[in-house]
Order: structure tokens, then sequence, then C-alpha cells
């Protein structure tokens, strides 16, 4: 018995683990090559839309050295396309032939033909995709005057940074799968050895009853080992009940017995129950609301890490300087108001205190309008998130000279003083149970204070434990230099 509930126990937990590290892993690499080929296409489509870029080289597809001033004009964009020779470059192909003319690396032979390449010689934009093939491209057709001099420019990507994501995904997934192995297998042991000590311990005893020591009569209707020995201590109980002094001495033990059973097996019967019977014994017939609640804490885990790894995309593109902003000129007056109505309802709901105060005159700023709304929303879902229902939650925007702010105020649960040096800090989470209740990866005001950072702004965060948070957020008027 002991070996057969050791091994099954440990096998089920590895068998789990493996399955959900499988699964996840599975989702997080589709989802990441899904995410690098939108944002290859994404990009591509933006910068060749632009009228100036192809005015510019329609004129170059005209000029005494073609090929030559459009890869130039291409090398001036090469920024805003990404390019790098070690992973994406650009070409100039004749229209006619597809032959390579000039690009940003050298070509040692002639370029694949690929469909896109096919479809510009044919006269059309070459944006179709295919995310089994090793490489993304784009090609478009481009001709002077008159539709002479017939040129393609030819964008390719190699998939290095998705392939050496891949790996390093693949790594961290395997390694987390050999440090949970290792858990399950101490964890299994740990349990069965919980269990199976107790029950050995517990089957002694009922044989000491069997001879006459003393008597109990427990009930447990359970089919398990549990419930056999229980109805062991049933029968010896009845050979005992011709003694009156043995019944009172039996019913002194059972009473002992049972409170400390009771306190050695509460946590391994119930952990027996759930992982024994509905794993082990019933195997694939699990009951559909069972193998509903399994499937339903898989997609919350999944969720959750799908939430980071797309955090920690956002946060890679960061560090990599590769993030794209759309820097416009906006209402920042509007945002917040239109961020305090987003969450209006639900704070209603929760029945907090919730009001906006706006100052008069605040001037337009030039940013990127929806990284700036998130910045915004994450302040005041984080105060509502941490406020208890009834409380008071108050956004006010003003500006100061060149400079406009805002400020989110609660008086919910604080931050220890100790913490809130580090509340900006990646994975930070004050109190780590409550963040994952509420959906939290610790990434939310590191995305936030990136953003800001990048807008040459500042975002301040002030705290006492039990009395309330106040964050601001400070931005300029005119943007960051660059922008």
């Amino acid at each position: 018995m002991n070996r057969s509930l050791y091994t099954k126990l440990v096998l089920m937990i590895l068998l789990v683990i493996i399955s959900l590290m499988t699964v996840v892993g599975l989702f997080l690499i589709r989802e990441i090559r899904n995410f690098y080929l939108e944002e290859f296409y994404q990009q591509m489509q933006t910068v060749f839309s632009s009228s100036e870029l192809a005015d510019g080289l329609r004129t170059a597809a005209d000029g005494e050295d073609p090929a030559r001033q459009m890869a130039d004009i291409l090398l001036a964009y090469s920024g805003q396309l990404g390019i790098d020779s070690g992973e994406r470059n650009y070409y100039i192909l004749s229209g006619e032939t597809g032959a390579c003319l000039a690009g940003s690396s050298a070509v040692t032979g002639p370029l694949e033909a690929t469909p896109n390449i096919l479809t510009a010689l044919a006269g059309e934009n070459g944006y179709a995709y295919d995310s089994s093939a090793s490489y993304m491209d784009v090609a478009l057709p481009v001709a002077g005057e008159g539709g002479e001099n017939r040129f393609i420019v030819y964008i390719r990507d190699n998939k290095a940074s998705v392939q050496a994501l891949t790996s390093q995904l693949l790594r961290i997934i395997l390694e987390a799968l050999m440090v949970g192995l290792v858990i399950a297998v101490a964890l299994g042991l740990i349990l069965a050895k919980t269990l199976v000590s107790p029950i050995q311990s517990l089957t002694r005893a009922a044989e000491r009853m069997a001879e006459g020591d003393f008597a109990g009569k427990p009930e447990n209707p359970a089919t398990d080992e549990i419930g056999i020995l229980t109805r062991t201590f049933s029968d010896m109980a009845g050979q005992l009940e011709k003694s009156i002094d043995d019944m009172r001495r039996s019913e002194e033990n059972r009473k002992e017995f049972v409170a400390n059973v009771s306190h050695e097996l509460r946590t391994p019967i119930t952990s027996v129950r759930s992982y024994a019977e509905t794993l082990v014994e019933a195997g694939e017939e699990l009951d559909g609301a069972t193998r509903e609640e399994f499937l339903g804490v898989i997609l919350r885990e999944s969720d959750r890490m799908t939430k980071i790894v797309q955090d920690l995309l956002t946060l890679s593109r960061f560090d990599a300087g590769s993030f794209g902003f759309s820097f416009e000129q906006f209402s920042f007056a509007q945002s917040v108001e239109d961020v305090y109505n987003a969450v209006r309802m639900e704070a209603q709901k929760q029945g907090h205190d919730f009001c906006l105060a706006l100052q008069e005159g605040i001037p337009e700023i030039r940013g990127d309008k929806a990284r700036i709304e998130q910045v915004l929303l994450n302040m005041v879902t984080n105060a509502m998130k941490y406020t208890p229902s009834g409380g008071r939650i108050s956004v006010t925007a003003g500006y100061e000279g060149e400079r406009v702010w805002c400020t989110v105020r609660d008086n919910g649960i604080g931050i220890p003083d100790k913490d809130v040096e580090h509340v900006f800090e990646r994975f930070y989470r004050v109190d780590k149970a409550r963040s994952r209740e509420s959906g939290g990866t610790g990434l939310g005001l590191s995305i936030a204070k990136e953003i800001v950072t990048r807008h040459n702004g500042e975002i301040r965060l002030r705290s006492q434990l039990g009395i309330g948070t106040e964050i601001t957020v400070e931005l300029p008027v005119g943007g960051p230099a660059d922008a």
C-alpha cells in the first residue's frame, strides 16, 4: 500500500505540473510569434504609408543612380523600419528580374523569390506572411513617372529576435519545470508520508483494540483506507462492550485518540480525498464540475502569464529602445475625465466616494495619448483595488507653468514605509497574496514609470499604512524634446 500510494500521488502531481507547463509554454510561444508577426507588418505598413517616403522613392527611381538613391532614402528611415544588419535588412531589387541592385547588407547570391517578391513583380504590394516561415518580408513595387524604371523595395527579417526570445522562454520554462518537478516529488513524498504514518499508527491501535485493550466506535462511510480503518475500530469496539470498565477506558482512549487523529490527519485526509479519490481513483471518470474546476485553474494561471509575458515584452521593448510612441497634441484634461468616467460605475458598485476635480484652463499637451491614459488608468485602478468598499478616492488634475499634473488619492490600506521606495521596481508586490488574487503581475507601476520617463515626466507616490496612498504624475506640456 505504501509504495502504491507514494507512487500514485507523486506521479499525478508530476503529470499535472508537466501538463500545465506544456500548455502554458505552447500558448506563450504561439503568442510571442504572433505578436512579432503583427508588430512587423504593422510597422512596415505604417512607415510605407508615408506620402513623403513614397514620393521620395518615386523621384529617386528617375535619378541617375536610382538604386543607390533609393537605398539612401531607406537608410534615412532605418530607425523607423527597425533595420539591423544582423537581423533585418532592406534591398532594392529590379522590377523586371528581381535581381538585387543595392541593400543594407551584402548579398552573396540571388535572393529567394518569395511570394511577396513575386507579387511585387506583378505590380502589387506584397504583405502576405506565413507564420511557419523562417523569415518575415514585405515587397513593394516602385516606379518612376510614366511607369518606367521599375524597382522593388524589399524588407526581410530573419526572425532572430523571435527565435532568441523563444529559446530563452523555453529555457525558463524548462528551468521552472525542473524546479516544479523537484518540489512535486518532495511534496508528494511529504504528503504520502504524512498520510501513511497516521494510517499505520491507526492500524496498530486497531489491532490492540481487537485484543481488548480499549474501544471506540467512530463512523465513516467512505470506502478508502481511512474508512476501512474506521470500520475496523467499530468492529473492535463491539468486542470490548462486554466490560463496563473496559468501555469507560475505551471511551477515554477514544476521545484522546480522535482528538489526536483529527489534529494530525485533518489536512492529509482533505488532500487524500481531493487527490487520491478524484485524481488517482476516478481517473478519466472525473465528473464535469471537477473537470471544469481544474480547467478553470489552468486558464486563470495561463491568463496571468500571458499577462506577464505581455508586460515583459512591453518592458523588453522599452529596454531595447524599440517601443514606438505615437506623439500628438491632445487634451490632458479630457483624458483624465475619460479615465474617470471609464471606472466610475465600478467605483460606485464598490460603494466608493469617487470624485473628480479639474483646474480651469489646463493646456493641451504633446504625447502618446493612449499610453498616458494607460498610466492614469493604472493609478485609478490601483486605488480601487487597495481601498476597501465604501472608501474615498479622488482624482484631481491641474497645471503649473509648462507642466500638467494628475493626482489620485485614496484612504485605502496604504503601504508600509519600507515598501514605498520599491513599488516601481519590477515584480515588486507589497502584499503578494492580495496582488495575485486581484490579478496583479507586479509590473503595472514599472510600465507606468517607463512611459512617464519617456515623456520626460515624473511619477511620485506617498503612502501611510492604514491611512491611504497618493500618487501623482507630472508631464511637460511640450512633450519630450525628440517628440
